[in-house]
């Protein structure tokens, strides 16, 4: 069987690098983005462009998305020269991104209603891991629609996971990106208090690595905390965005979480204090200043 061709709208590190991965493998993609370098190097490996996502999506059987924020992903779709504008009934749409699942809940309703399906596909893992084709996928969505782009995710996938219904991918990967992202906040003021009280930050990691709160995300912590070495590739703005959309997701299953909303509230002052394009183990720095 002949593969779909896809466009594939998004190409940053991540984008860029799943793209690459699936020209490598005999695809056809028709690509769209901001950055003309980015699309440039797309085209001389033998893909077409778009001027419109309408236009994009008009020519293509998978439509993939691995844009910022659910607000970008919906201008997208709903613009007047907009994917749903254009997409081809039995097309299917799949979102990479992390994004809010009553967003894509509602916009997989009205792909539906022109014969279209929809995907949420948050990532795990590096763009090293993209170029690869070695992500992790959180895929959801009705059965059928899932098993037309199974063979196409498992090329840019070493583990595809289903999670049935559409927005359980971007519900577990909001959830997943919490229990991280609290993580590092509070393992960087550990670092910070311990500092401040005049403890040594390496006798610290060596003593807590020994028992059960030990964890890459300590490690990543320590790294820059002891090393001074920032290699957890995940910016503190992206954080700050994730666990805003958790919180919009709590409340929204009519609860609250209020660990949530201390590192959130964290996040947001170091943000806000200039620091969004380090990565998020650098809220050390900003637990170390405060107060003082």
């Amino acid at each position: 069987m002949s593969k779909p061709t896809i466009g594939f709208i998004g190409l940053g590190l991540m984008g860029g690098n799943m793209v690459e991965n699936l020209q490598k493998k005999g695809y056809q993609l028709t690509v769209m983005d901001l950055n003309k370098d980015a699309v440039a190097a797309c085209v001389a490996r033998g893909a077409s462009t778009a001027s419109t996502a309408k236009e994009l999506a008009a020519s293509v059987d998978i439509v993939m998305l691995c844009l910022t924020t659910s607000a970008i992903v919906e201008k997208v779709v709903y613009g007047d020269e907009g994917i749903l504008a254009g997409i081809k009934p039995g097309a299917v749409l799949v979102d990479f991104g992390t994004s809010i699942p009553a967003s894509t809940r509602k916009i997989g309703a009205d792909l539906a209603k022109k014969g279209a399906g929809m995907i949420d596909a948050p990532l795990g893992r590096t763009p090293a891991h993209a170029k690869d084709g070695l992500l992790n996928i959180m895929a959801a969505g009705d059965q059928e629609t899932f098993n037309k782009v199974q063979p196409v995710l498992q090329d840019q996938g070493e583990n595809v996971f289903y999670l049935g219904e559409l927005g359980a991918g971007h519900t577990t990967k909001l959830i997943n990106n919490f229990v991280g992202m609290t993580t590092v906040c509070a393992m960087s003021q550990a670092f910070a208090i311990a500092d401040r009280a005049g403890v040594n930050r390496q006798q610290l990691f060596d003593i807590m690595s020994t028992g059960p709160s030990s964890s890459p995300f300590m490690k990543f912590c320590k790294h820059y905390a002891v090393d001074n070495v920032s290699d957890l590739g995940f910016s503190l703005a992206n954080a700050n965005k994730d666990l805003g959309y958790f919180l919009q997701m709590v409340e929204d299953l009519g609860t609250e979480s209020k660990i949530a909303k201390g590192s959130s509230s964290d996040l947001q002052a170091a943000f806000d204090a200039g620091m969004g394009n380090g990565n998020v183990p650098e809220i050390f720095d900003y637990y170390r200043e405060l107060n003082k």
